[in-house]
């Protein structure tokens, strides 16, 4: 009894244990849904009230990442709770969340078609409508760096400007949102615009949508859905 009490109350005192939870159940729905595979990737949550964020660790497979797992960091790079080592990617997260106060939540896949774009240092153009989930007409590829460098996490931050994603030159895409369920829904749509694309390239050349169509889906797309207080 006295046993079951003690965990109690450290289940209880995790710091940031909504966050933490939030990003097990979107690393393994990461794994399910096909957007990345083995320990590829990374996702995060943002409490601005707090200023720390919640961070997948490095390494660790995502089926198997419990909610103790996630490292809480403040945005200068210190490691405020957790045992384990971030994700070498902490720098592409953090940069956004000192510079973006729309956004509280953001995931970097290896997703296969929009890595296969980003391989091919494209654009995504408006090959669907559905594009302009991400807040523009097209998601844009930032110029290549190296992994786990500020330089990438700068030239992510640039080419991502007005939109809500951004594809990381032979690497992956980022993808920000309000809460994480926002920002796993657009990685959704972007990925299937992607092999749209890929597919369409394949036998042809496909039609792209016209800016005018896509500023009002733009705006039409800023309504969408059920309002929700927060995914946590």
């Amino acid at each position: 009894m006295k046993g079951e009490t003690k965990l109690l109350s450290a289940e209880t005192l995790l710091l940031m244990k909504d966050e933490r939870e939030t990003i097990v159940q979107y690393g393994k729905k990461l794994i399910t849904s096909g957007l990345t595979t083995g320990t590829g990737g990374n996702l995060s949550i943002f409490n601005k009230e707090r200023g720390l964020l919640a961070i997948k660790p490095s390494g660790i497979e995502y089926l198997e990442m419990l909610p103790e797992d996630v490292v809480i960091m403040d945005l200068d790079g210190n490691v405020i709770d957790g045992s384990l080592k971030p994700s070498s990617e902490y720098e592409m997260h953090a940069i956004v969340y000192r510079n973006r106060d729309d956004v509280s939540a953001m995931i970097h896949t290896h997703a296969l078609y929009a890595t296969t774009i980003s391989c091919l240092r494209w654009n995504l153009p408006a090959v669907d409508y559905l594009v302009a989930h991400a807040g523009g007409k097209d998601i844009k590829c930032a110029e290549y760096a190296t992994y786990g460098t500020t330089e990438l996490a700068e030239n992510a931050l640039k080419a991502m400007e007005g939109r809500k994603a951004v594809l990381l030159a032979n690497h992956g895409i980022n993808v920000v949102g309000k809460t994480l369920d926002e920002a796993f829904a657009i990685t959704e749509q972007l990925e299937f615009c992607a092999r749209l694309y890929w597919q369409a390239k394949s036998i042809g050349e496909p039609v792209i949508l016209d800016d005018e169509e896509m500023e009002m889906m733009v705006d039409r797309f800023k309504g969408y859905g059920q309002v929700k207080k927060s995914n946590l």
